[in-house]
């Protein structure tokens, strides 16, 4: 009898779209040419911390302070470090792990 990873699968696709409307959110203060750049004060520490809740261990610690660095440096909001994050976690991991 095989067992069923439903969680997994619906983790997965809930962190890759939770990533993406996150990155969204944070590239939205680009919309605001320097006012917005303030709006990543209040969005730098929440997104930090929602990495950190969305991907346990080391992904989620490093991809904490990433993001957070990230979205307080002026200009650096086009990176998408959710995304990459899910990129990293479900497919580059993985491999490395398999092999």
């Amino acid at each position: 009898m095989e067992k069923v990873q439903i969680g997994k699968t619906d983790n997965k696709r809930r962190n890759l779209f939770l990533g993406i409307l996150f990155d969204t959110i944070g590239m939205l203060s680009f919309t605001v040419p320097f006012i917005g750049e303030f709006s990543d004060v209040v969005w730098a520490p929440i997104a930090g911390y929602l990495m950190t809740t969305m991907y346990k261990g080391t992904v989620g610690k490093v991809g904490g302070v990433v993001t957070f660095l990230e979205e307080i440096l002026p200009f650096s909001d086009f990176i998408p470090t959710f995304t990459l994050t899910w990129i990293y976690n479900y497919w580059i991991k993985k491999k490395t792990l398999h092999n």
